[in-house]
């Protein structure tokens, strides 16, 4: 009886662990393992198409996901014919950090490399984070809307800018690097925008001035949006996923994440209007993220903006603009690695765009004390195996209960198979012999399960930290381990970490059912076989869990002298 429920938990709980990660999967708008994935459509516009540079695949619209609320003066943005793309100008800015393009019609951000990250399926290139493209569209754009019915329409992203003459590559030893963007005059308003770039920064200010050159007082909206299309970041494995869409903070409602699916559905819930808060597009590693600290009204709105496209936006009322008189807004862009510290002192909450998943409370200090053991080891693959040998020190005393309740029922079982044989058609006899026996030798059947149950928890959340942690990316080990974030191009790792599991298998008590015990062999194999394609640094740390567990197991059942 205490091996099959031994055999039930180990059941359940590879069968748990399966079930969740493809929930997971499902959730966050990934294929699951169980039914095929559908075809993936892009509908984005090349480059040269009219309008594209838009953002909205060639579709001249309104600003994606901001008329809704906002009356017929928004609308008017439609009336706008907006000069074609090929017409526009597209202003490369090279910073320290950056390969950046900037679109003239509208001041759009169409394109970034992060100049610090290699492509993980090339690594010759440079990530490519936005982009506008056949196979990508990812952009940042504003503009002003009108708050007043049938008031017209004012500067928006489809409307031509005019760069003002500066410097476009950061020189050596320079702090700053500054791009400003002004349009002409539409209905009585003049929207300058400039963009300051600054050494080592992904944080990009961008001032926004609205001058009103009418005789009459004008009430603009500033927005703030982001529109991606709904494809998974290439190269992701579908071995694991993480969470790709839009999101949102405010102090009230907190971290928000949003599916593409529900906006295609038309059922995204997004944050009440507030006066704090931000909009962001998350993938796994790096974000893009729109942020106003200072305390202001503003509205959160998504929108479907043509097949397989999406945006999130922020609205934000400007005071009435008198006539002469210029209002301006202090933003900041933010498009770059989900560096946990440096978000942190950004905005409230930006550092949430890191998906712990449901583990956020644990994985936090987790990643607090592998990032201390990074500042003194200098090696993030020697962290995680610091890491965990502190973690099984914490849990020592919980693990040697565990292992010596397994040991002791290695003792007992030949007696219980005995049993099994002898009152094999008597079970309810069966059942009070074998529990005198562990009455007699203080044997708990289930006291090998919960102290590693308690620490599943634990572990889950260091299995997050880990994989989503964008400072494992690019980050070597040791010999062929040049990169932690991928899988072991050798699989050396995954075939220890199955031999590892198969030893531990080995030493713990044989069930006497041969069923049973084939299954507790089968069972390690098959949970082993996702490891082959999981980032080297996950295996890792699962390997050094696995060899600590076997060495404290081995000494137990050695002291106890039931070792095979």
């Amino acid at each position: 009886m205490t091996d099959m429920r031994r055999t039930i938990l180990w059941v359940v709980f590879t069968m748990s662990l399966v079930l969740l990660w493809d929930a997971w999967n499902k959730h966050n708008g990934q294929p699951s393992m169980f039914t095929p994935a559908p075809p993936a459509t892009v509908s984005t516009a090349p480059a040269s198409a009219p309008g594209a540079s838009a953002g909205v695949a060639g579709v001249p619209a309104p600003v994606a996901g901001v008329p809704a609320a906002t009356g017929s003066g928004a609308n008017a943005i439609a009336a706008q014919t907006p000069a074609p793309a090929s017409s526009s100008e597209k202003v490369t800015i090279t910073t320290d950090v950056y390969r950046l393009v900037v679109d003239t019609q509208g001041g759009t951000v169409s394109r970034v490399e992060l100049l610090r990250f290699d492509d993980q399926i090339d690594p010759t290139r440079k990530v490519t984070l936005l982009d506008q493209s056949a196979d990508r569209v990812y952009l940042a754009q504003t503009g002003l809307v009108n708050r007043q019915d049938n008031g017209g329409a004012f500067p928006n992203h489809l409307t031509p800018m005019t760069a003002l003459p500066g410097e476009r590559t950061l020189a050596e030893g320079q702090k700053d690097l500054r791009l400003v963007l002004e349009s002409a005059p539409v209905n009585g308003l003049q929207y300058r925008k400039t963009y300051t770039f600054e050494r080592g920064s992904y944080a990009i200010a961008v001032k926004h001035e609205v001058v009103n050159t009418s005789d009459q007082p004008r009430e603009p909206q500033l927005y703030l949006q982001l529109v991606r299309d709904g494809n998974p970041p290439p190269g992701e494995s579908s071995f694991y996923s993480t969470f790709t869409g839009p999101a949102a903070f405010t102090d009230t409602t907190k971290f928000q994440k949003i599916d593409f699916k529900d906006i295609e559905k038309g059922q995204a819930e997004t944050p009440p209007a507030a006066n704090n808060g931000w909009v962001a597009m998350v993938q796994h590693y790096f974000v893009s993220a729109w942020l106003n600290t200072q305390p202001a009204p503003r509205e959160f709105r998504t929108a479907k903006v043509a097949s397989n496209l999406y945006s999130v936006a922020m609205v934000q009322p400007l005071p009435s603009v008198a006539p002469g008189a210029t209002q301006s807004v202090d933003t900041t862009l933010y498009i770059g690695p989900q560096e946990e510290k440096k978000l942190e002192l950004l905005a409230p909450g930006l550092e949430l765009v890191k998906d712990y998943g449901w583990f956020t409370i644990l994985s936090k200090p987790l990643f607090a004390l592998l990032d201390f053991l990074h500042s003194k080891i200098g090696n993030w693959g020697w962290a995680i195996v610091a890491l965990v040998v502190l973690l099984k020190a914490a849990f020592f005393w919980l693990n040697a209960k565990a292992y010596k309740s397994m040991a002791k029922m290695k003792v007992v079982a030949p007696r219980v198979a005995e049993l099994r044989e002898r009152y094999k058609d008597k079970p309810q006899q069966m059942q009070q012999e074998m529990m005198r026996i562990y009455r007699e030798e203080k044997v708990n059947p289930l006291g090998g399960c919960l102290p590693i149950m308690i620490q599943i928890p634990v572990f889950i959340a260091l299995y997050w930290v880990l994989l989503s942690s964008v400072e494992m990316r690019n980050a070597p080990w040791i010999l062929w381990i040049e990169d932690l974030s991928v899988k072991d191009p050798f699989f050396i790792l995954p075939l220890l970490m199955t031999a590892s599991t198969l030893l531990q298998t080995w030493l713990n008590p044989t069930p006497p059912d041969p069923v049973q015990a084939r299954m507790m062999w089968i069972m390690p194999l098959v949970f082993s076989v996702m490891f082959f394609f999981f980032p080297a640094g996950l295996v890792l740390y699962w390997v050094t869990n696995n060899v600590l567990s076997i060495a404290q197991q081995w000494v137990i059942n050695k002291q106890l002298g039931v070792n095979k």
